[in-house]
């Protein structure tokens, strides 16, 4: 088993990952731009030759050190270069750096030819030569905070490149990209059904053909005359020979099976010839309908009653005037509404702004990058329109009420929301006593709002009817204030589920959904689980975190899904340790950190019991954060309640703690009380928990408590590195 890495570009990372599992792939996770996963040869053969996604597939030799130019040198110079490519073979290096004491990717490049190059002058003198084409081998170096990933590009080119491509537009579409649009939109799903495929501003043929290729099974790299491996000295022929023998029949039963359900129009004749030619060279021609009009003209093909309408329209950024896009966009709204009722649609538009002038909800939202270009994917169920519209059920009394208030709620919070970012809050909080619920929102910076409806329990003298109606109430009338259709909404009810459970049994969808907050991403479920796996009362927290961690080592306890340590990382620390028991959340902490870029050894997730750890640990920090539960009784460790645990739990935390070190400990037990007596002999102490509220949990800002505790040993200097003086804690009692 060796491992590997598939790039692709951002926004595609889950997507590729489940591909790459399909294609039998292991240990498969997510990263910035890519995705790591180990396997055989074969499998990264398959990667190649199937990935619709991914852009280029590395196989790391070598990680190392490199903050200057004779350790980068040295390093490269460590491996074997025989057993990678002959002495007459030709090589090229591609080279990229980011937070690192080497910046010029030129010269990255030339040090690490001269490395290779002078090991086989030194051994023999002969010596590789250089072709930045089609080398026999590519070598790909990743340069991120001085620490260097040595690899041999398998792919060679951009897997992008299909092999077909003929002619192309002024700002054509790539391939994977496009693919990512399919599969977002579920194009394989509507195939199976018997639907069609329609682009009313086909360009070059991209999508189209794509999607014919989709759904024939031919194998996205079939056509490539030229990979990476072929000139590799490792490289096995029979196998690859295989490979291609499989992909070879493979599509041809697909083509012999695949429907005339291919349709593309375009107002410049040029490019529907250019898609001609192009589909002809991928062997779909037969299958595709190309005419020449433009998208005020198309409508759905005679006797085809469902499927999938997909394009790309320009964007103003390379092509057409920008002024003239947004008229460009609501005329495509307009007659997707009039003309496919039934149909799905989806449209990648160049950013959140014209996606708003198309006259149509969108279902789901998607950030892509076109290139450089950060564009938005919406889908859009096209329903048929009633006749007679359905009627609208007057809001009770009470309901009007609730309206009322969260209106005034979203006028008060909305500045204030929009100038800091922020895009996770909490829109109500009983506010009324009789609509007894909290009502989040977790949106993301394209637009795109979840909304967290989580039931109180309701006063024993209220009817249980009336309190469902209620519920029923709230989800309507959030739902229209905020805009947030149905479908984005999820309930928690406050049912008694078995065992006295204060929750019934959840949703098992599996569904996440990223969010941002503080110019970080996370990813959330709001169905399966009581919480969503980001606290929002939390979220100041998380920023103090982010201050205080510059160039520290950050200990994470109780890390549930690791934000804390994504916001340690983004702040600077010189590496992270993630620490919980649960194998569920430490897979979802290594999706967050991924997510935003923070991989690699630097970066550690410990399944254990936190007690466990800090007894066995031996390594300092300078910053600890401390999030426990309320209460544990997991069979796979000790029993923990917070009150009456904390004590030994933070005193093991100054066992692990630098001289000038920081813990930061919070908690929601709302009757929490610190024991000020049993800690101040060891620690100075500061309730930072008034502070630590947001201001949208003004209403109810005993939702946690949180402390800030430094060793005695450090010179008092009176001042908080939180901001302001130092105050001893009150000990008083908390929820």
């Amino acid at each position: 088993m060796s491992a590997f890495f598939a790039t692709c570009p951002k926004g595609l990372e889950y997507l590729l990952r489940d591909e790459l599992v399909a294609l039998g792939a292991d240990d498969v996770r997510e990263a910035l731009a890519g995705v790591h996963f180990s396997g055989t040869l074969e499998t990264a053969y398959r990667a190649c030759l199937w990935s619709r996604l991914a852009s280029r597939v590395l196989m790391p030799l070598a990680e190392f050190d490199a903050a200057t130019d004779d350790a980068l040198y040295g390093g490269v110079q460590s491996i074997d270069w025989s057993k990678h490519l002959g002495p007459r073979a030709t090589l090229a290096v591609d080279a990229n750096s980011a937070q690192s004491k080497l910046t010029h990717s030129q010269f990255i490049a030339q040090r690490v030819k001269d490395a290779v190059v002078d090991q086989f002058r030194q051994r023999d003198g002969s010596r590789p030569d250089v072709d930045t084409d089609e080398p026999d081998v590519r070598i790909n170096l990743r340069l991120r905070r001085d620490r260097a990933t040595l690899s041999i590009d398998l792919a060679g080119a951009p897997l992008h490149r299909r092999g077909w491509r003929e002619l192309q537009g002024e700002a054509p579409l790539k391939e994977n990209l496009a693919a990512a649009m399919l599969l977002r939109a579920r194009w394989p799903d509507i195939y199976a059904e018997g639907g069609a495929l329609l682009d009313p501003m086909c360009g070059s043929g991209t999508l189209l053909i794509e999607g014919a290729w989709m759904a024939a099974d031919v194998a996205p790299g079939l056509h490539r005359e030229y990979y990476g491996f072929l000139g590799w000295a490792q490289h096995d022929i029979a196998l690859w020979r295989g490979l291609l023998d499989e992909a070879r029949q493979r599509a041809e039963t697909g083509l012999r099976a695949l429907r005339a359900c291919f349709f593309g129009s375009d107002a410049d004749a040029r490019m529907v010839q250019t898609a001609k030619r192009n589909a002809q060279e991928a062997g779909v021609a037969g299958f595709l309908t190309l005419d020449k009009h433009d998208v005020t003209h198309v409508s759905p093909p005679p006797g085809v009653a469902r499927g999938l309408v997909i394009t790309n329209p320009p964007y103003g950024e390379r092509l057409g005037d920008r002024g003239e896009m947004p008229r460009l966009y609501r005329t495509i709204g307009e007659t997707l509404r009039e003309r496919f009722a039934g149909w799905r649609a989806a449209v990648l538009a160049g950013d959140a702004e014209l996606g708003q002038a198309i006259p149509l909800r969108a279902e789901k939202k998607y950030a892509l990058y076109n290139g450089a270009l950060e564009t938005v994917l919406l889908i859009f169920e096209l329903h048929a329109r009633s006749e007679t519209p359905r009627e609208v059920k007057p809001l009770s009394e009470g309901a009007q009420m609730l309206r009322n208030r969260l209106e005034k709620n979203l006028r008060h919070l909305r500045k204030r929301l929009e100038r800091e970012g922020i895009h996770c809050w909490r829109a109500y909080d009983q506010d009324l006593p009789e609509y007894a619920a909290a009502v989040d929102v977790y949106g993301d910076e394209g637009g795109t709002s979840w909304l967290h409806i989580q039931e109180y329990r309701a006063p024993a003298e209220i009817p249980v009817e009336t309190a469902r109606q209620r519920l029923r109430e709230i989800v309507r009338v959030a739902g229209e204030v905020l805009g947030v259709p149905r479908d984005r909404i999820a309930l928690k009810t406050r049912e008694r589920g078995k065992g006295g459970s204060k929750y019934g049994q959840f949703d098992q969808r599996g569904e996440f959904v990223e969010v941002d907050e503080g110019s970080l991403r996370f990813l959330v479920n709001l169905t399966d689980y009581l919480d969503t796996g980001l606290f929002i009362d939390h979220r100041l927290v998380r920023a103090k975190v982010r201050e205080l961690a510059s160039g520290q080592r950050f200990l994470n306890l109780f890390a549930y899904t690791a934000t804390a340590s994504v916001y340690a990382a983004a702040g600077g620390a010189r590496d992270t340790t993630s620490v919980d028991l649960s194998a569920t959340y430490l897979d979802w902490a290594s999706r967050n950190l991924a997510l935003n870029g923070f991989t690699g050894g630097k970066h550690r997730l410990m399944q254990a019991d936190a007690m466990a750890f800090l007894r066995q640990e031996r390594d300092r920090y300078g910053l600890i954060y401390v999030d426990p539960p309320t209460f544990s009784n997991s069979k796979r460790a000790e029993d923990f309640d917070v009150q009456r645990d904390h004590v030994p739990l933070l005193l093991a935390c100054g066992e692990r703690l630098n001289r000038d070190g920081v813990i930061v400990f919070s908690n929601n037990f709302r009757r929490f009380k610190l024991d000020h007596e049993a800690l101040a002999e060891r620690f100075r102490i500061e309730d930072w928990s008034a502070p630590s509220i947001p201001f949208d949990f003004t209403r109810r800002s005993d939702i946690h408590g949180c402390w800030l505790l430094r060793l005695h040993t450090q010179e008092a200097t009176g001042e908080s590195p939180w901001g302001g003086t130092v105050n001893h804690v009150r000990n008083q009692g908390r929820r």
